[in-house]
């Protein structure tokens, strides 16, 4: 095959170059050089790569376009699904990056066993041999008899054997260790991941095949890799939570088939990952008795109400500059909140260290937890437990006041499910009907649910 031209350019500038070096010859920037394909001419053997994603049919009214709503293909796992928006839809393109060891590949594998038994599947191995596959499929106890395998790292090869074998979904493992002969790069460097990725991208578009794709994280935690990957692809999903253990927690952070921020929580057991039917119960600590520094948080992740436990730890700083930690929580925000805290309700810990985390690994990016925050610091600063069965949320403004949150009705009704007889809420989310079961305090400020909690 004839290796298609290349040249370099600068990610800052947009400079080109015939060749590599350190030192971008235009703008001076370091390490900025990434190869690149050079387009080819319509008509010459490498225009191929370069073909739209759809035939060409010229200008249309929006309203006169054939959009019909296709059924999506279970993966067998309800917590998957979820994250999914309802399943795998046929045609779409899914990245799921996470740690290494987290589990990503086991929990394909068990949605390509349970998927090919009513439709034709292709796994592609690019890290495992066949031999490594096969015995991580029988340790799960899963059925491979109708899961073909393909261990190739050559895109052109894993295009020919695509189009071959036909499939209607399609797990690339991993989309860092593919390479292209058009390209000269090693497999895994940007211009590589980009250009695999957007031709498998165009392949699913062109043939309505679903493709999900394994990528790899960077010590920061984000996907390595150009930007654009995630900017590909239909759907991107992240597995967090700690590696040590038992539980997986699976959130969409771009999905174009469903919503944003839906989390899915997974068991590690021996029998590879079982869905959570209650993760509530994850995040809520069993306490033999009433402890201070802990408040439960009505948060929504997604299209999920959930009750998390929040704990703050306030004790006597011993340097000069007290710390501030948060685990879970945004950091940015406890420096604020503390402000607020000490202006608004006359409470200081400006002598104090302050440490705060979400019980269960849960990552908690909403301003509604602000509330569930200050009062698990104000019961841990003042060692007085907050009674028990109350739940919290609602965000905390400069002011003092508390803002109303989305969802406040669903929020309230999975309280009430878990037992939960009291709950502090902003008044903009009190229910016209009473919930049963429930009491519902309104407050409009930080002084008022701090008197209302105790």
């Amino acid at each position: 095959m004839v290796r298609a031209k290349t040249h370099y350019v600068c990610s800052e500038c947009g400079g080109t170059s015939p060749k590599w070096s350190g030192q971008c010859p235009h703008c001076s920037a370091w390490n900025t050089l990434q190869e690149q394909a050079i387009e080819a001419a319509r008509g010459s053997p490498a225009a191929h790569r370069f073909a739209p994603l759809a035939a060409t049919q010229g200008v249309q009214w929006l309203d006169a376009v054939v959009a019909a709503e296709v059924p999506r293909f279970p993966t067998g796992a309800e917590e998957f699904d979820r994250v999914l928006g309802g399943g795998l839809v046929p045609g779409s393109v899914v990245l799921i990056g996470g740690d290494p060891g987290i589990g990503k590949s086991t929990l394909l594998l068990q949605a390509l066993a349970h998927l090919s038994q009513s439709l034709p599947v292709l796994y592609v191995s690019g890290e495992e041999s066949a031999a490594q596959v096969a015995l991580r499929a029988r340790r799960l106890g899963l059925d491979g008899s109708k899961v073909p395998l393909l261990p190739e790292i050559g895109l052109e090869r894993i295009v020919a054997g695509i189009e071959s074998a036909s499939p209607k979904v399609v797990v690339v493992d991993s989309i860092q260790t593919l390479y292209t002969e058009q390209l000269s790069s090693a497999p895994g460097s940007v211009a590589q991941v980009r250009d695999c990725a957007a031709q498998l991208t165009r392949l699913a578009k062109q043939t309505g095949v679903t493709i999900v794709m394994i990528g790899h994280v960077t010590k920061e935690g984000t996907l390595a890799g150009p930007r654009v990957l995630e900017h590909m692809v239909d759907t991107v999903l992240y597995f967090e939570g700690d590696t040590h253990s038992s539980f997986r927690l699976v959130r969409a952070f771009k999905n174009r088939f469903g919503a944003v921020n839906e989390l899915g929580v997974f068991a590690m057991t021996d029998r590879g990952l079982r869905g959570v039917s209650n993760p509530s119960a994850l995040f809520l600590s069993q306490h033999d008795r009433q402890v201070s520094g802990s408040c439960v948080l009505a948060t929504q992740e997604g299209t999920r109400p959930l009750l998390v436990e929040v704990q703050a730890l306030v004790d006597t700083a011993h340097v000069p500059n007290p710390r501030r930690l948060s685990v879970g929580l945004e950091p940015a925000r406890l420096a604020m909140l503390l402000a607020v805290l000490h202006r608004h309700a006359g409470i200081a810990c400006f002598d104090q260290d302050v440490f705060v985390n979400a019980v269960g690994g849960v990552k908690i990016g909403e301003p509604a937890a602000d509330l569930a925050v200050l009062l698990a610091i104000v019961s841990s600063l003042k060692n007085r437990p907050l009674p028990q069965g109350l739940a919290v949320f609602g965000e905390v403004g400069l002011a003092g006041e508390i803002r109303p949150s989305p969802r406040g009705l669903e929020r309230l009704r999975e309280a009430a499910k878990l037992g939960f007889s009291k709950v502090i809420a902003p008044r903009a989310n009190v229910p016209k009907k009473p919930i049963e079961g429930l009491e519902v305090v309104a407050v409009e400020r930080i002084d008022a649910a701090l008197a209302a909690a105790w």
